[in-house]
């Protein structure tokens, strides 16, 4: 029964350890993809009206968005999950960890696939923006907030806007969580690293001619 390797899964991933009832019953992730297993097996049937319906439903229950149309794989745990959205052409694999406030979106208008491929054992990061038909190697790693537009190879982290490896990455970080890696290492703490010290040699420069005697003329 899915609803029991779930729970299973919730149990093994996440670090508050709930009981059985606790991880069957108060997990939104977990009832986001039985709803979803209802509304894909009606959409596969061609019944696209009520799946979108059935998938509306799962919506307004837990804060959720799948479309009836994405394919997902088995053991995805959705944690917390508030905010996730998933769009139509988007498949997911085995083992996969998202966190809330991730999209896996389109970029095109146009029909076909416009979502991503997401592989096994990948960790996505809170508000991460995954976008466009893009593949997302298995065993990957993406940082919370990023936005990724291009193809990430298979275990590694990227992280930032646009989405690339941290300073001095191999594409082999182990990192797990909300995907952020070291401190040092994020793009982002870099360029405040960098105006900072721009600031402080400012600073240096105002006190040196503040000291200076002023000249009348």
């Amino acid at each position: 029964m899915e609803a029991v390797e779930l729970a299973r899964t919730i149990r093994n991933r996440d670090p508050a350890r709930p009981s059985w009832p606790e991880a069957i019953l108060c997990y939104a992730g977990l009832h986001a993809v039985l709803w979803h297993r209802l509304a894909h097996a009606l959409w596969r049937a061609g019944l696209k009206g009520l799946a979108r319906f059935v998938s509306h439903i799962g919506r307004f229950l837990t804060g959720i968005e799948i479309h009836p149309g994405a394919r997902i794989g088995r053991r995805l745990f959705i944690d917390h999950g508030m905010g996730v959205v998933i769009g139509e052409t988007a498949e997911i694999g085995d083992d996969v960890l998202i966190y809330h406030g991730v999209t896996l979106g389109g970029l095109s208008g146009q029909p076909g696939k416009r979502h991503p491929t997401i592989g096994n054992g990948v960790a996505i990061g809170a508000g991460a923006q995954v976008l466009g038909p893009i593949l997302v190697g298995d065993g990957a790693r993406i940082g919370a907030n990023a936005v990724v537009t291009k193809d990430v190879p298979a275990g590694c982290t990227v992280v930032g806007i646009p989405a690339r490896p941290p300073a001095g990455s191999l594409c082999a970080d182990p990192t797990v969580g909300y995907g952020i890696t070291h401190p040092e290492d994020d793009p982002v703490g870099e360029q405040i690293a960098a105006m900072r010290a721009e600031l402080a040699a400012l600073r240096t420069r105002v006190a040196e001619l503040e000291r200076q005697p002023v000249t009348m003329r």
